[in-house]
């Protein structure tokens, strides 16, 4: 493997029971994320793969370990610069697309651009070639609820470019649609990761979806094994 993108150093996780006893999630993982690569996680429900996958990305905190993501510890960072990291090197897509349901699909990519300080005409130049991008700029000006299932997801993948980061994260992101618009979900992160060269990290109980991995790891007992 080539100087990963992202590098874990011995994360460990744990939460308090209502009974005030630890429950150990994530037990000394380290980790390296091959850039320009798809790689995927899975494991059984309750594994601690979600949980691991918002410590990578820096949306939660480890109880001890490193997470280094282009040269910069997370972790050393204050949450207002790690909020601004995120912003502008990592994209992120959940089963649940969280699309915002009072602005359409072109406003729901721009917002994250006018955050990141680009201005209206500008946001929405780029939301329009992003849309085009996951195959809906017919669909810019229609807001989720007038979307099917899988467009509003694509409409989800396109805000997570919208910053132009080189890491996606995606918890589950075919876990709330059928077969159909799962492949297509499939196809369009296969593209994206050829034509511009992204860097996906992805947690699946989708066994189709496994089978465009370049890497693949399995998340048991608060330890991950690579598969492939």
């Amino acid at each position: 493997m080539n100087q990963p993108i992202l590098e874990a150093k011995e994360i460990y996780k744990s939460f308090l029971r209502l009974n005030n006893q630890k429950l150990e999630i994530i037990k000394g993982v380290s980790f390296g994320l091959e850039a320009g690569k798809i790689t995927m996680i899975v494991g059984s429900s309750g594994a601690g793969k979600s949980t691991l996958l918002h410590i990578l990305s820096g949306l939660d905190y480890p109880d001890s370990g490193s997470v280094i993501i282009k040269g910069t510890n997370l972790f050393q960072l204050n949450d207002e610069k790690l909020s601004k990291f995120r912003n502008q090197n990592i994209g992120f897509v959940f089963q649940f697309h969280h699309l915002l349901p009072e602005f359409d699909a072109l406003e729901n990519v721009a917002i994250p651009m006018m955050i990141n300080g680009k201005s209206l005409a500008q946001a929405k130049r780029e939301s329009e070639n992003l849309l085009e991008l996951v195959g809906l700029r017919d669909r810019a000006h229609h807001k989720p609820s007038e979307l099917s299932g899988g467009e509003q997801q694509r409409v989800a993948v396109a805000r997570a470019l919208a910053n132009n980061p080189s890491l996606i994260f995606a918890d589950e992101p075919t876990g709330n649609l059928d077969s159909l618009s799962s492949s297509k979900i499939h196809e369009l992160f296969q593209n994206l990761n050829k034509k511009l060269n992204l860097t996906f990290l992805i947690v699946t109980h989708n066994p189709e979806l496994v089978k465009i991995s370049d890497n693949l790891y399995e998340m048991k007992d608060g330890l991950l094994t690579q598969k492939k």
